[in-house]
Order: structure tokens, then C-alpha cells, then sequence
């Protein structure tokens, strides 16, 4: 019997990608390095009209800040939405105030994080 499966060479940031938009009907994107890869091709893949796993075509919004990101990715959730985001780690400290709010009411969803060390002092 022969194996179907396709295999396909990706970085994480791929990875993660192809993933959030394979499960997800938003996606809300600030794109900022080094998670700028994740958002840019779930855009792509919108603008192709490429299909989820639902059969539908993802609406990929880009936000002004991670803040506008964060708080989009729980208007969305609080609409039934499935919903996805990405950042890094000094983005995700933008992302804070929406997170309690998400957390707190219950209410579940997954963050994408391309991670690298985070600013202190003036670094930022």
C-alpha cells in the first residue's frame, strides 16, 4: 500500500502559520519582526482565496498596533469567531490588557509567538 503523505520542508514561523489559518475565520496581524513571516503569508493565502479546514477563506485583517491586534482577536472570539494572532515577545507585552480580559472571561484562543529576548530601558 502506498503512503500519500506529502512531506514539506518549513521554518516554525510556517509552521505556525499554515497552521492558525488552517483552523482559524479571522486573523488579525500586526506585522512586526520577527512574527512578521506568520502574518504576511496568512494574507497571501487570503488573497489566494486558499481554503481552511471549514471550506472557507479566512478574513486576514492587519490592525494598527499589537493592541488593536489583541483587541480585534476578542471582539472576534466574543462573536463565536474562531480567531488567531501573531506577535513577539515584545509585541505580546502590548497584547496584556486584552489577554486579562480574554482569560478572564473564559474564553479560548491561541496567540502565535515568535520569540526572542525583550527590550529593557531604552532598548526598546
Amino acid at each position: 500500500m502506498k503512503n500519500n503523505v506529502k512531506t514539506k520542508i518549513m521554518d516554525g514561523n510556517e509552521a505556525a502559520a499554515y497552521i492558525a489559518y488552517k483552523t482559524s475565520e479571522v486573523c488579525a496581524i500586526y506585522p512586526i519582526t520577527p512574527s512578521s513571516t506568520m502574518g504576511e503569508l496568512c494574507d497571501e493565502w487570503s488573497a489566494g482565496e486558499k481554503k481552511n479546514i471549514f471550506g472557507e477563506i479566512p478574513r486576514v485583517m492587519e490592525m494598527q498596533s499589537e493592541g488593536g491586534a489583541a483587541g480585534a482577536i476578542h471582539g472576534a472570539l466574543q462573536g463565536g469567531v474562531l480567531a488567531s494572532t501573531f506577535t513577539c515577545s515584545q509585541g505580546l507585552l502590548l497584547m496584556i490588557p486584552n489577554m486579562y480580559k480574554i482569560a478572564g472571561e473564559l474564553t479560548p484562543t491561541v496567540f502565535h509567538i515568535a520569540a526572542r529576548t525583550l527590550a529593557t530601558h531604552a532598548l526598546s
